[in-house]
Parts: C-alpha cells; sequence; structure tokens
C-alpha cells in the first residue's frame, strides 16, 4: 500500500477506538476546524482529531508517533504564532472538550482543555467567583495558563498560572499524569509558564477569588494629540496602584470606524465598588477624557471588551517586550511610531504589571518575569493579504524603534512565527536551563515541538 493508503487504513481502525471526530480534507467541519483566530495562518492538517475526552488525547497521540506525524495541539486556536495548528501533520483538536465544574464551597474549578474565558467566567461569576483570566473571552484557557497568564486580576490575585493547583496531562509516550504540588512538582512547576512543551493538558484545576459579579472598571479615551501626556500621566497612575487595580495603556482608532488615531486607558479594580469609584477618580479627571466610560461593569464584561477589536480571522502579526520603566525617550518614541501606524485595526498597548504578579519568586514558576514593569505589545493587524507586508513592516520598525527601552524578556504568548527559534531563551530566561532537564525527562523526542519550544538538555 501506498503511504496514503497506510494512513487511511490507519485512521480507519484509530476510529474503533476514538470517541470524537477524525476529520481529513473535503470532510464536513474540515475547513471550520483547521483554520485558527489569526487569519495570516492558513495551514491543512492531514488528520485532525476532534477530542471529546482525555481516553481520546492519549489515542491521538499514539497514532501521531506511531505514523510519525507532526503533533500540533489547540485549545482555543488564538496563539498568534499558529502552532495550534500544522501543515500535513496531525492536529489534536481540544475544542469539542467544554467541560466545567465549579466547586463555590471550596472556591476551585476544573475546566478542560477546550474552554475558553467567556465560557469560564459565565460558570464561575453564576457564584461571584473568578481567577486571573484573558482580556479577550474568546482566548483559551489552555494557552494562557501555559504559557503564564496576564490578565485584569493579576495585581490582585497574580497570573493565571499562579492560580492552577493542578492539570492532567498526556505525556508523550501516553502516559496521563497528574501535576500538582503533591504529584510530579517538577512538571507542574514546568506546566506554569512552560507552554505546551510537555505534553496535552486535558484539564486545569484553578483557585478561585470572590469578585464581582459587579467591579469597577472600563475606559477613558483622549484625543491622540494628548498621547504624550497621557501616556506621561500613567507613568505616574502606575508608580502607586493599589493591588486591586489594573491599567493598561493603548494608542488605537475611535471604535466609531472612523480611523481617528486615540489615546486611551483601560481600567479594571477588582475591590469594592466604592473602592473602585474612589481610585478611578483621578482617571476621570485627568484631560479631561473625550469619552468616559469608567464605572461599574460586570467582570465577564471587562474580559470581552476588547472582543469586537480582535475579530477572529482577522491577519495578525505581533511583536512585544517588556519595558522597565516608561521614560521620555520611550514616550516620545512610541508616539511617534503609532503616528506612522498603517491600519486602523492596528494598536500598542502597555500592560502594567504590579502586586501580586510581581511578588511571586522568579524561581518558583517557569514563568520569570516578576519585576514591576510594562509588557509591551504592537498588535498589528488588518484584512486583506495584500496590505500584509506594509503591516508586518510597520510592527517591525516600530519595536525596532523601541528597541533601545526594553529589557531583555519576552512574554512567549505573544512570540511571532518568525521569532520562536530565537526566542526561549528570553522567553524563559533564568528558568530556561532548569526547563530543558524536565523536557528532556517528558518529552526526550521532543515530539511536541510546534510551540514555543524548549529542546531537551
Amino acid at each position: 500500500m501506498t503511504s496514503a493508503q497506510n494512513l487511511e487504513a490507519a485512521i480507519a481502525e484509530l476510529k474503533g477506538n476514538f470517541g470524537g471526530e477524525l476529520l481529513r480534507a473535503g470532510d464536513p467541519g474540515y475547513d471550520a476546524a483547521r483554520k485558527v483566530h489569526n487569519g495570516l495562518i492558513d495551514k491543512h492538517p492531514s488528520v485532525i482529531a476532534r477530542c471529546t475526552g482525555t481516553a481520546d488525547i492519549v489515542y491521538a497521540v499514539k497514532f501521531g508517533r506511531q505514523h510519525g506525524l507532526e503533533i500540533a495541539v489547540r485549545g482555543g486556536g488564538h496563539n498568534v504564532a499558529g502552532r495550534s495548528t500544522v501543515e500535513g501533520g496531525l492536529m489534536i483538536d481540544l475544542a469539542p472538550m467544554k467541560g466545567i465544574h465549579v466547586d463555590a464551597k471550596a472556591r476551585t474549578v476544573r475546566v478542560q482543555g477546550g474552554v475558553n474565558w467567556g465560557e469560564f467566567n459565565r460558570e464561575t461569576q453564576l457564584h461571584g467567583l473568578a481567577t486571573t483570566g484573558g482580556a479577550i473571552s474568546t482566548t483559551g484557557v489552555a494557552g494562557l495558563t501555559l504559557g503564564g497568564g496576564l490578565g485584569w486580576l493579576m495585581g490582585k490575585y497574580g497570573l493565571t498560572a499562579d492560580n492552577l493547583i493542578s492539570a492532567e496531562i498526556v505525556t508523550a509516550d501516553g502516559s496521563v499524569l497528574t501535576a500538582s504540588a503533591a504529584e510530579n512538582p517538577d512538571l507542574y512547576w514546568a506546566l506554569r509558564g512552560g507552554g505546551g512543551n510537555f505534553g496535552v493538558v486535558s484539564s486545569f484545576e484553578f483557585r478561585l477569588h470572590s469578585v464581582g459579579p459587579m467591579i469597577t472598571g472600563g475606559l477613558v479615551v483622549h484625543p491622540f494629540e494628548k498621547a504624550g501626556e497621557m501616556l506621561r500621566y500613567y507613568r505616574q497612575l502606575t508608580a502607586s496602584l493599589p493591588d486591586e487595580m489594573v491599567v493598561f495603556a493603548a494608542l488605537g482608532h475611535a471604535p466609531d470606524g472612523s480611523g481617528a488615531s486615540i489615546a486611551a486607558l483601560v481600567v479594571a479594580h477588582c475591590g469594592s465598588l466604592a473602592e473602585g469609584e474612589a481610585a478611578v477618580k483621578p482617571i476621570r479627571a485627568f484631560g479631561p477624557p473625550v469619552m468616559d466610560a469608567l464605572g461599574p461593569i460586570p467582570y465577564s464584561a471587562i474580559n470581552a471588551m476588547l472582543d469586537a477589536g480582535n475579530p477572529k480571522g482577522a491577519l495578525n502579526y505581533w511583536k512585544a517586550n517588556f519595558v522597565p520603566e516608561l521614560s521620555d525617550g520611550a514616550i516620545d518614541t512610541v508616539v511617534k511610531a503609532f503616528a506612522a501606524c498603517t491600519s486602523p485595526m492596528s494598536s500598542i498597548l502597555f500592560e502594567h504589571f504590579h502586586g501580586a504578579a510581581c511578588r511571586v519568586a522568579v524561581a518558583d514558576t517557569a514563568f520569570p518575569h516578576r519585576a514591576p514593569g510594562y509588557n509591551m505589545l504592537c498588535l498589528g493587524q488588518w484584512l486583506e493579504a495584500s496590505d500584509s507586508q506594509r503591516n508586518i513592516g510597520w510592527v517591525r520598525d516600530t519595536y525596532a524603534a523601541m528597541k533601545p527601552y526594553m529589557s531583555s524578556g519576552r512574554y512567549m504568548n505573544y512570540m511571532n512565527e518568525d521569532e520562536l527559534s530565537e526566542g526561549a531563551a528570553a522567553a524563559y530566561g533564568p528558568n530556561h536551563a532548569r526547563l530543558r532537564e524536565i523536557k528532556r525527562k517528558y518529552d526526550p523526542e521532543n515530539v511536541f515541538h510546534l510551540n514555543q519550544n524548549i529542546k531537551p538538555g
């Protein structure tokens, strides 16, 4: 038989043990399943294994290895580098795995690997509970957690990974392991920031906190001509924020479709409404803003506030790095760079780190970036493939202009396809060597390499 016939025969055999769908090109649902959030990524797996549970993942991993297929793992499919899909290999698709169980008394939740943050919040907020989640509701829980997890609650409750209690994971040899402080603690350490390098996480158990359902938040918008002044105010504001308050700064475009450039502060305060009202009062007074949308808001709405500006299928190219401080030079440089922006969908975002996220020791989790400061994301986004070159060029030019103000650290969830080979050391910093040793223990043949890859030590 030809190799294609061998593969078809193997798929037919796998179907006998597989509970979900096995999709091939031409099958109904194949094109929808193969597409990821970033429209710049267009790959065609030979097989998509849409899993319904842990057993399906085990069978899929063993099948892929037996037939020499490259294995990609898709949770939410949001990763900008598109590493959750593969050309010609096997995509293990966790999207059908939507189980969520909230234990309100214990303040914990267990979710399967296909859950996104909108679904997560929908269940936990029934009980007024939450953990640090994504800034876009369609982001997958799996990818965000494994990469560290920046979000609106990180000042008070730390990163998403800091709230991980345990995980069930299928490793490269098909074993099903629990990773926690008590079981396989080295693997537990690695999963909190080390990405998808160590296996396929079938479920996550998180610690929950009393948040919402109403908090204080939203955004205030200033004219772009005031961008420099606003960023200087932002620098002053973030020097003394309470843990309950997270503020991001954005240079972007008006949501009314006019394409006008704007400068905005995006705010979330997870304390009492009275505390939140007092905390945002100075922000509302500065400027004053041309639009003030700060006030009581459902916590779940905060996590969906940026969804409309980040539609599935738009073409995306990002570059990001940590910036320890917003000096006058950095502010002047970024404002000048954004003035040359080539798409009304693109933006530059500063995500401020402080509080609980910075009170974890560098070596306590695989995620090493614990110093107060900012993560700068230059987010290029557009709709037409013919515009790709100039939009990618703008992102690269902006990043190059800001390089003198950057530290050596990189947030791995924002790394692009063309940065993955060189970025591991920057993403994992002083924890890289230990991660390589753990990789060698659990995946010595680097089966799971379609990620921000850690090569076995």
